[in-house]
């Protein structure tokens, strides 16, 4: 017996597939398919999170800029760049020091895409029904379950 996906809630095995307590065998499932499922509260908030990180990554480069923009134009109506040209670099080297930290909120980010916007759920014909054997929006684990019923029931249909 090859096992092709496990986790706490999910089994898929050359012979089966056990999701929450239930188990279907490989021999009786004929078609498999996925479906976008309802959008949950959880989906609409990872969404809404997403947006809203990427808005507060976006706007101290955006001050920066206009703050950028404004010393210059001082500078050049005053004529004093010497004291303008120290505060750029000192922004400069206090920018590059910050740098690291973005490795944190770039890493939520990133891991907020992987998750995906919406609900899948995946599907079986079994005995000529149509069976939804799991709905999650975990976009990663979907498809990594996903994939495994698929090879599963391909092995499955070669042996047969």
């Amino acid at each position: 017996m090859a096992i092709y996906y496990q986790d706490d809630a999910v089994q898929v095995t050359s012979e089966s597939i056990r999701v929450g307590g239930h188990t279907i065998a490989l021999a009786d499932v004929t078609y498999v398919w996925h479906a976008r499922g309802r959008t949950t509260l959880a989906v609409r908030g990872r969404v809404i999170g997403r947006g809203v990180l990427v808005l507060l990554l976006s706007l101290p480069p955006l001050v920066a800029l206009v703050c950028v923009v404004s010393l210059a134009w001082s500078a050049q109506d005053r004529g004093n760049w010497t004291l303008a040209l120290i505060i750029l670099a000192a922004c400069a080297v206090g920018a590059l020091a910050l740098v690291p930290f973005l490795e944190l909120p770039l890493g939520w980010l990133d891991r907020s895409y992987e998750r995906g916007n919406r609900v899948n759920e995946l599907w079986v014909q079994h005995h000529g029904r149509e069976v939804m054997l799991l709905s999650t929006p975990d976009a990663l684990r979907f498809g990594q379950i996903y994939r495994a019923v698929q090879r599963a029931v391909e092995q499955q249909g070669e042996r047969g």
